[in-house]
């Protein structure tokens, strides 16, 4: 493929993406255009801005997606109760097919003819990023410089933005302590002092969550209410999406509530263990499943728990734009349509924890279930003859077992 004239860099103003956008401009002597997402991640993004305009770029994008990143990446997930592993809330996940449409979305504003990332050759993000990119355009050129540079060390990187004077902060002389990743739905810091699982997280890795232990003494209850299976008020007051999981994100984080601590198989083949911070998350996740068990259909319910790992790990994948990813999604949603109603849950020192939950389009029968007179809504002789029938293959079974152990 020949050397790309334009190429729209994914930006967040760090060193290393810095490094990639001078490398870019002097290994192909082509135009950059950066993009540079507010996701949330609770930094000041003009400085990127700065910095772009400081190395030459003539077009740069700096653009808010909060409240779609929550609207059309992390809600729709949450429909789901998407969990890797069983636990992980896939923060870093959801956030990179959004990054991905917007690479192409302004490559093909621009006339740009490939995209660039700054995600390394170990790890899951270049997966995502690349498959999504694909997806939408597949005549895009991707470039991944971790693959194809030889700026391989700290030290090399260090020595070509000196060279090439890219501002380097004091702090990043030295290894960083971690790497870090945020986005409204969480915070994931990986490396360094926590390669090895066997050693506790130092308390210093935390961004964005109190420990549970310094959280309040009293406990502090939160109302969730919920239209089709996305959240839309807190305490009964209606936010958008992207205001609804920050307000979220303060009342776990000041509880402690969120924290998880894994070792988690990256699509690439290795474990990794990473340090995740997901308060407000955890808090929709508890809601939603709250709403959902007295709204949801037993079967509609079983099933869709038994595709939630097979969908998490789609995304996780990176398999976000797929027709099977799609398709579970349209199932997911068909499955929320009366998941309306609200969830009270408990906040205490790292617990979300539900105790309520009401919605008038509730299946929960009290009349069915009350140990008190029933009024003839349930007649408990019918469960003999359910009994009998389910019990008919089990009693064939072992009747035949005990033939056969008797010959």
């Amino acid at each position: 493929m020949s050397a790309p004239k334009k190429v729209v860099l994914a930006y967040s103003g760090g060193l290393d993406t810095s490094i990639i956008l001078k490398w870019l401009q002097t290994e192909y002597d082509c135009e950059v255009v950066t993009f540079t997402a507010d996701l949330g991640q609770g930094e000041e993004l003009e400085p990127a801005r700065k910095k772009a305009e400081m190395l030459g770029v003539k077009e740069i994008y700096v653009e808010d997606l909060r409240e779609e990143f929550t609207r059309d990446f992390v809600f729709p997930m949450f429909r789901a109760n998407a969990l890797y592993e069983g636990l992980y809330l896939l923060g870093t996940s959801i956030a990179r097919p959004l990054i991905s449409k917007r690479l192409v979305e302004i490559a093909h504003e621009t006339g740009a003819d490939a995209v660039s990332h700054g995600a390394t050759g170990k790890g899951n993000d270049q997966v995502r990023f690349e498959l999504s990119a694909y997806a939408l355009d597949p005549d895009i050129e991707v470039i991944a410089p971790w693959r194809i540079w030889d700026l391989t060390s700290r030290t090399r990187l260090l020595e070509f933005a000196e060279k090439n004077q890219i501002p380097i902060a004091k702090d990043k002389r030295g290894e960083a302590p971690f790497s870090v990743d945020a986005n409204l739905l969480h915070t994931s810091s990986e490396g360094k002092v926590l390669e090895d699982p066997a050693e506790e997280a130092p308390e210093f890795v935390l961004q964005r969550i109190t420990k549970p232990e310094d959280a309040p003494d009293t406990p502090e209850m939160v109302e969730i209410t919920f239209e089709k299976g996305d959240a839309v008020a807190i305490n009964g007051e209606a936010m958008s999406p992207a205001t609804i999981l920050t307000r979220l994100n303060e009342l776990g984080g000041k509880h402690g509530v969120g924290i998880l601590d894994l070792v988690e198989n990256r699509f690439v083949g290795m474990k990794s263990r990473g340090l995740y911070e997901t308060p407000g998350g955890t808090i929709l996740l508890e809601a939603h499943r709250g709403i959902e068990q007295i709204t949801l259909d037993s079967g509609a319910g079983h099933l869709k728990d038994s595709i939630m790992p097979r969908y998490a790990e789609l995304i996780y994948n990176g398999f976000w734009f797929s027709p099977e990813r799609e398709m579970l999604q349209a199932l997911i949603d068909q499955s929320q349509e009366h998941v309306s109603g609200t969830v009270r849950v408990k906040l205490y020192k790292g617990s979300a924890r539900t105790v309520a939950r009401w919605s008038e389009q509730s299946l929960y029968s009290e009349a069915h279930v009350t140990f008190e007179e029933d009024a003839g809504a349930y007649d408990q002789k019918d469960a003999q003859g359910f009994i009998q029938l389910n019990a008919l293959r089990l009693k064939l079974l072992a009747a035949r077992k005990r033939r056969t152990k008797s010959t």
